[in-house]
């Protein structure tokens, strides 16, 4: 299906609330380390329920090794800084997107290194700063699997 990428993920209870999201809609969570947590760490575990037997998560030593591992995929950046909104690209099954950490969101460089039309914002009101983590990758994957007609869904 799709690929989400944690980009040195700092909340527990986020990153457990993307497990769910992942194990719900098919996607694969990637984790970029270093983790500012444990897997087994208790709130991690009370927010993914019991659906962590049912994602797919790997961790990684690098962004790159993710790419690699999971075959090169086209790669979404999602960023406050990016100029194109979420849902105007035309998501195929096997995109990723990455998402940056809670407190600082993706470095500058790594934002500029992906294709101005594949860095990706989430529109907001002016003067706010961005959404909860999980809420903005429930955003976008929701926003993909329907352009792909909820394929392999109920």
């Amino acid at each position: 299906m799709f690929h989400v990428i944690l980009y040195q993920p700092e909340i527990p209870p986020n990153t457990g609330n993307i497990i769910r999201l992942c194990a719900n809609t098919g996607a694969q969570l990637h984790l970029i380390k270093p983790l500012a947590f444990e897997l087994d760490e208790p709130r991690l575990r009370r927010a993914g329920l019991d659906y962590h037997e049912f994602a797919n998560v790997q961790q990684h030593e690098s962004l790159q090794a993710c790419l690699q591992s999971a075959g090169d995929p086209r790669l979404f950046v999602l960023s406050t800084r990016a100029p194109t909104p979420y849902d105007h690209p035309r998501f195929s099954r096997g995109d990723a997107f990455l998402f940056g950490p809670e407190t600082r969101g993706l470095p500058a460089e790594l934002i500029e290194s992906v294709p101005v039309a594949q860095r990706l914002r989430i529109p907001l009101r002016p003067d706010n700063r961005s959404l909860n983590l999980a809420n903005a990758a429930a955003v976008v994957v929701y926003e993909a699997w329907r352009q792909c007609g909820f394929s392999g869904g109920a």
